[in-house]
């Protein structure tokens, strides 16, 4: 698999409207940068920094191996919707069913992945560990809640409504398959990121502060919003 350890440019250009298409498996790659790059937020390193330290190759073959794992998580491709520009991507985003792709499913993907890439059972263990302070800041995640997460845009094709464009896409999607309510969290402190999601009818419901969190991450946790489909 090929390691992207950089961003391409996709070369956006002022008033073209993205493309928005659904991920399939050879995307992997460009949704691994975007599932870091989400995890960072407005911070210099995000989780899979602490998970998998290191440069930045290695990590984006473990995260494209991730989004390929089986069973399908959160960070599955199938979940994943992609803004082109000039049949290059831009941005993406995902959203997901907690009911059917679980907690259990992620961990068990995780392994799957690292295992695919080589990791022993000790260093997976680590992994695990070093992640450890994200799960007392992670939203609760309700049943029949249509969840985005992983949202992320290249830097060329910031400030230029793409992001915009797949929220609406996603929640779109959301509504059809019948679901009444959407959610989506931010990081603490990035207020690009809650401005956006804001324009899009999301409304900051509460957050979860944690002092393990804020020592680990340097961020002191994580809000949740919502809004009705």
């Amino acid at each position: 698999m090929r390691r992207l350890t950089r961003p391409p440019d996709p070369r956006y250009e002022e008033g073209m409207e993205p493309t928005i298409r659904s991920a399939t498996a050879a995307d992997a790659p460009f949704l691994a940068w975007v599932i870091q790059a989400a995890a960072r937020s407005h911070l210099p390193l995000g989780v899979w920094d602490f998970a998998f330290p290191g440069p930045d190759g290695p990590r984006l073959e473990y995260l494209a191996a991730l989004a390929i794992a089986e069973p399908a998580s959160f960070t599955h491709y199938d979940g994943f919707l992609i803004a082109e520009n000039d049949g290059q991507p831009a941005a993406a985003l995902s959203a997901y069913d907690p009911a059917t792709k679980t907690t259990d499913a992620f961990m068990m993907a995780i392994n799957s992945a690292l295992e695919a890439t080589g990791w022993s059972p000790e260093h997976r263990a680590l992994s695990m560990l070093r992640m450890a302070p994200m799960g007392n800041c992670v939203p609760e995640s309700l049943p029949g809640t249509w969840i985005v997460e992983w949202v992320a845009a290249l830097p060329a094709a910031r400030g230029r409504g793409v992001a915009q464009a797949l929220l609406q896409a996603i929640l779109d999607r959301g509504r059809i398959a019948g679901y009444s309510k959407a959610q989506i969290s931010y990081l603490l402190g990035n207020e690009p990121a809650q401005a956006a999601y804001e324009r899009v009818g999301f409304a900051t419901i509460d957050e979860r502060r944690d002092a393990d969190f804020e020592a680990t991450f340097r961020c002191p946790g994580i809000a949740r919003m919502q809004r009705d489909l």
